[in-house]
């Protein structure tokens, strides 16, 4: 099983690998904390055992003569403590304070010495800096109100329990969060740039697929992901392929009839049905337009979308009609100039064909560039709102090509819109008129 885990980059492994690395990092960061970390590293006082070898050499020394106290004590000291005493505090060239210790926490002392004996420790921290004098120090206080120093030749004890244990769960925090956010930062890179592609594909139907990389999971999740986009565009591409074929062979009957319709006798059903004729033809060729454009996507440049919607506004001033323009003067936009200038002149059309006084704003917020083509026309029944972006569909019902078009406008405009990782809505103003707004996602 083992072998399993390692042969193969799988997720299991990852995980295992950054749980071991943790826990290997926390170790050498505690090692090095014992190592260097000087007074901090070191245990309490409570925990080194010196306060055991106190309390019985205090209990030995202050029973004897004060006149003996001095020789019992230079008796009592050896290489890893030594012991001195003093009748007078003032002479030990003790610093003021000092950290008291609690002998009832400690067995050994409160059975020897009792609950109230008054033994403080030093630090080297305790002097001024630089001092020759700073050392570790205990100090006991004798019954008679002399006093015995315990002094270690080299440091001995350090910080107390529960800050020692802080100091050790810090270090394991920030190591195991550093190993942690380094691991899950290789993990996610590859989710991230997945979920990026995938977004890319449904905004971008002819995207390419997806680079293999990551864990075993993550590289088969991208197979398969891959497998379904070339399905998909496989499908879509018979789809259109066949829907495309099927409006081009429909002209050879329209034409076959057109020439039948010219020798019709009745007048009046002749001109009905070249009408009609007419209608089916301009139909197939909007139809073949949109398929055509449908498989042939436009690349992505880098173009002045404010200039791009102002030369469309100035072709409309060339026909006398007047169009209102507010917006930046500049605002550099990646996308697809001709799709984007294609809906914008199609919203502008309906524009000046349904309503009055049309204008076209540009605006953006943190994540969205706007572009809203409003008029103050009639509107459009709420129940319509949705269904004018269906094919063929038109609120206009004479079916008359100059007032009503074929109704793929808006619909190849929203495509448009969606090819670009954007969204096509339409809404009826307050104020009357109907407001087209146009949104696609911010450049990063």
């Amino acid at each position: 099983m083992i072998g399993r885990l390692f042969r193969r980059d799988t997720l299991r492994r990852r995980i295992a690998l950054t749980i071991v690395a943790a826990m290997v990092a926390s170790l050498t960061l505690n090692a090095l904390f014992v190592q260097v970390a000087g007074t901090w590293a070191r245990p309490p006082i409570e925990r080194t055992g010196l306060l055991e070898q106190i309390a019985a050499a205090t209990r030995v020394i202050e029973a004897a003569p004060p006149q003996l106290r001095g020789q019992l004590a230079g008796a009592a000291s050896n290489p890893m403590l030594d012991v001195a005493w003093s009748a007078d505090r003032g002479t030990l060239n003790l610093p003021a304070g000092g950290a008291p210790v609690e002998t009832g926490k400690v067995p050994v002392m409160h059975q020897l010495l009792g609950d109230e004996r008054e033994i403080d420790v030093f630090n080297p921290s305790n002097w001024p800096a630089d001092s020759p004098e700073a050392r570790y120090v205990a100090l006991v206080r004798l019954v008679d109100g002399s006093w015995l120093t315990f002094t270690p030749p080299e440091r001995s004890w350090g910080l107390d329990t529960r800050t020692r244990i802080a100091v050790i769960i810090a270090l394991g925090l920030i190591a195991t969060l550093l190993v942690a956010w380094i691991a899950t930062r290789q993990l996610a890179n590859p989710l991230q740039r997945f979920a990026s592609a995938a977004r890319r594909f449904g905004g971008d139907l002819s995207a390419p697929p997806i680079v293999i990389e990551g864990p075993h999971e993550i590289r088969q999740a991208i197979i398969a992901f891959n497998t379904m986009q070339a399905q998909i565009q496989h499908f879509i591409g018979e789809r259109t392929h066949m829907l495309a074929s099927i409006s081009h062979d429909l002209r050879a009957p329209l034409t076959r009839m057109r020439l039948r319709s010219e020798f019709m006798e009745d007048l009046d059903h002749q001109r009905k049905m070249i009408r009609d004729i007419d209608e089916m033809q301009s139909m197939i060729s909007a139809a073949l337009a949109f398929f055509r454009e449908d498989t042939h996507l436009e690349p992505s440049t880098a173009f002045d979308l404010s200039e791009l919607l102002q030369t469309i506004i100035d072709d409309f001033r060339d026909q006398d009609l007047v169009i209102a323009f507010t917006g930046p003067a500049h605002w550099v936009y990646d996308g697809r100039p001709l799709g984007i200038k294609r809906v914008v002149v199609n919203l502008l059309e309906n524009a000046v064909k349904y309503g009055l006084r049309p204008g076209t704003t540009l605006k953006f917020d943190e994540d969205w560039v706007y572009i809203e083509v409003s008029d103050e026309g009639p509107g459009i029944p709420e129940d319509a709102l949705q269904r004018v972006f269906d094919p063929f569909f038109r609120l206009e019902t004479s079916r008359n090509r100059d007032t009503g078009g074929v109704g793929l406008g808006l619909s190849a405009a929203r495509a448009i819109v969606r090819e670009q990782g954007g969204e096509l809505t339409l809404s009826n103003r307050s104020t009357g008129g109907l407001l087209a707004r146009v949104a696609l996602p911010r450049n990063r």
